[in-house]
């Protein structure tokens, strides 16, 4: 994923179903290097994770 498309996603209020290596994310924030983001697992557990953009799928 490129780091327009993040921005998209961040600023979009659509439910967009976004993977990091096959897990459900969502991203939290996009960093100011535009190659990496903090996401989150969907779901009960929140723990966060700094990850690079071009890791995540938009399915």
């Amino acid at each position: 994923m490129d780091a327009n498309r993040v921005k998209q996603i961040l600023s979009s209020s659509a439910n967009i179903d976004v993977t990091y290596n096959g897990t459900s994310v969502w991203i939290d924030q996009l960093h100011d290097d535009e190659k990496t983001a903090t996401v989150h697992l969907r779901g009960p557990l929140e723990e966060r994770s700094e990850v690079d953009i071009s890791e995540l799928k938009e399915l």
